[in-house]
């Protein structure tokens, strides 16, 4: 039969802090021989999922599924741009927000079973001074506490939370100007995130107005607030009310240059990078095919 599709795993064995023993086993078992050629991989260190995915697309693949974490879906994706190979997601991360916008179950078997429907839809997809984002990029309080949790040893939710603890008594909001779409303003910020679905992950909505395949990103301000409302900060991003929220401004745009005060750590769809004063954000419309 040649219209078999090949379809390969790209596997993150440390993701989300979860083990990945038996995962060849149960794709083996939910996808028809008939319908699908399945092959396996196992990315070794940051920078090999994309690397594995790339080399995918050269060999005439039909779809590369990243079995693993925001951080792992990123980088296959970024393979992935603006190419006809489609992106499966098995997610197995500690927030998987773009999973979970897109209705993924988080039970593993479920989420394989999901993948033999082929059915796909194209989404858009961010830029951060050059780097792609899928889900989320931010500066400020979130990117801090990437860093925080990318270097700590507890992973999962419970090691995000401890990660938010322990910055945010600490954490001083920073002067930036934002430049979206020709309009120039100027904000003191807690923090800023830019985009492209309406969740972080875990369910946290940071722009709920967010869609991934409407041409623009959310550039969402958390502006300063007292500690004693975190709480009902914390209360809207769970509810999906955030952007009613006297404390965040929500501003969609295509094109926005954000300037801030020194280099420091941005997070992108989660992991922390180092990067520029200057820092140069555009959306890349229906630029990437996923399994849905």
């Amino acid at each position: 039969m040649e219209d078999k599709k090949r379809m390969l795993f790209v596997i993150n064995p440390i993701s989300g802090g979860k083990k990945k023993k038996d995962v060849e086993k149960r794709i083996l078992e939910e996808l028809d021989p008939e319908q699908y050629v399945v092959e396996f991989a196992v990315s070794e260190h940051p920078g090999h999922a994309y690397q594995l995915s790339a080399a995918a697309v050269s060999a005439g693949i039909d779809a590369v599924v990243a079995v693993g974490g925001d951080g792992t879906i990123n980088e296959v994706a970024s393979a992935l741009k603006g190419t006809d190979v489609r992106l499966g997601i098995v997610p197995e991360g500690s927030g998987n927000g773009l999973a979970l916008y897109l209705g993924i179950p988080l039970n593993e078997r479920a989420a394989i079973k999901r993948l033999s429907r082929y059915e796909s839809l194209t989404i858009d997809c961010g830029s951060i001074n050059g780097q792609f984002f899928f889900n989320m990029a931010g500066i400020g309080f979130d990117a801090s506490v990437s860093d925080r949790f990318a270097n700590d040893n507890i992973r999962g939710p419970i090691g995000y939370l401890k990660a938010v603890i322990s910055e945010i008594s600490t954490y001083k909001p920073k002067k930036y100007t934002l430049t979206i779409d020709g309009e120039t303003i100027e904000r003191e910020a807690f923090m800023i995130s830019v985009a492209n679905s309406p969740q972080y992950g875990n369910n946290a909505y940071v722009a709920p107005q967010a869609s991934i395949n409407d041409g623009v990103l959310d550039v969402c301000i958390i502006h300063k607030f007292p500690l004693y409302t975190f709480p009902m900060m914390l209360f809207h991003l769970f509810n999906k009310t955030a952007d009613q929220s006297e404390y965040v401004e929500i501003i969609p745009g295509r094109r926005i240059r954000i300037l801030r005060e020194t280099n420091d750590a941005v997070h992108v769809d989660g992991e922390p990078k180092e990067m520029d004063m200057t820092l140069d954000i555009q959306v890349h419309p229906a630029s990437l095919k996923v399994l849905s």
